[in-house]
Formats: structure tokens, sequence, C-alpha cells
């Protein structure tokens, strides 16, 4: 009898020290597991935002190069000259800086940028806001020919085709000039 509690207190332990290492084994693929994975994520992650990175690099030098060429189109010497020359050169320096540095010191940069001059930030922030926006926009949906008949003169509503081409109809959102009186029908009262 006593050999028989012997031996099935052995065969206890042999299960339990199996279990035991199983759960390890368990334990340590799963790690392994888990770290792969969060390796490949990060490779991807770093490769996604170097693209993005090189994809805003060019967008700015090409920015740089239009605004350069339309600089060289303006009279020499003149402000909006001069202006479009630096915003050029600037945005030509920041688009090399963002070519040439990693996502962690740019990111550091900005950061240091915002402790020493949050002014400077939100109003640079806003900028870019405001250019991604407008970016965006002119990016959208380009206007197929269905838009086009959205402003064209309809046979059902009735209207003569002479009305819509002296007075446009406008969507919500577009942007129209204020009238404009020739100045040839004014009288020297007017103003």
């Amino acid at each position: 009898m006593q050999d028989l509690d012997h031996s099935t207190r052995d065969v206890g332990q042999e299960a339990g020290e199996d279990v035991k290492q199983s759960a390890e084994r368990l334990h340590d693929d799963a790690r392994a597991a888990a770290e792969s994975v969060a390796a490949r994520a990060r490779d991807e992650a770093g490769q996604q935002a170097d693209r993005a990175r090189t994809g805003v690099a060019s967008e700015l030098s090409g920015i740089a190069r239009a605004l350069d060429t339309a600089a060289g189109e303006l009279r020499e010497g003149s402000p909006q000259e001069q202006v479009f020359g630096q915003v050029a050169n600037g945005l030509s320096g920041v688009s090399d800086a963002i070519r040439d540095r990693d996502l962690a010191d740019l990111a550091s940069e900005v950061s240091a940028f915002a402790r020493r001059n949050p002014l400077g930030f939100l109003g640079g922030a806003a900028l870019a806001g405001f250019a991604a926006t407008r970016f965006a926009k002119a990016s959208g949906t380009p206007r197929t020919p269905a838009d086009a008949s959205y402003n064209a003169p309809s046979a059902q509503s009735g209207a003569p085709a002479s009305a819509s081409a002296t007075t446009p109809e406008t969507r919500p959102g577009d942007v129209t000039a204020p009238a404009v009186i020739p100045a040839s029908h004014l009288t020297p009262g007017d103003h």
C-alpha cells in the first residue's frame, strides 16, 4: 500500500512538473510571438513615417520651387519678389531639414520650439491647418460634367437662358466677387 501511495505521489509530481514546464514553454512562446508582432509593427510604423516624411519634404520642395519661379517672374526688388523669395528659401530649408532628419529629432525640435515660443508655435500650427484645409479642398473631388449642369439653365425651370447668364447660381461655399460698377456709368456726384 505504501508503494501505491509512493508511486501515486511520484506520478502526481511528474505530472505537475510536466504541466509547469508546458506552461513555461507556452509563456515563452507567447512572449516571443508578441515581441515579434511588436517589432514588425514598429518597423511598419517607421516605414510609413519615413514615407510620410519624404512625401512632406517633396511637397514642400515643390512649393518652394513654385514660389521661387513666381518670384523670378516678378519685378526684381519688388516687395512681392522679396517675400516670395524669402518664403521659398525658408520652405526649401524646412524641406531639407525634414528630409535629412529622423522623426524623433524633428519631434524634439518642434517640442523645444513650442516651449521657447508658444505663440509662434500656435500661429504656425494655425497656418499649417489653414494650408492643409486649402490643400484638401483643392485636391478634393474634381468637378464632373454633372456638376457643370448644376449651373446650366434648365428647360424645366422656366427661366430664360439670358437670366442665368447675368446672374449665375452659386453653391454654398462659393466665393463671389462684389459687384463692380463700370467707371463710365459714374457721374461726378457718385462715389
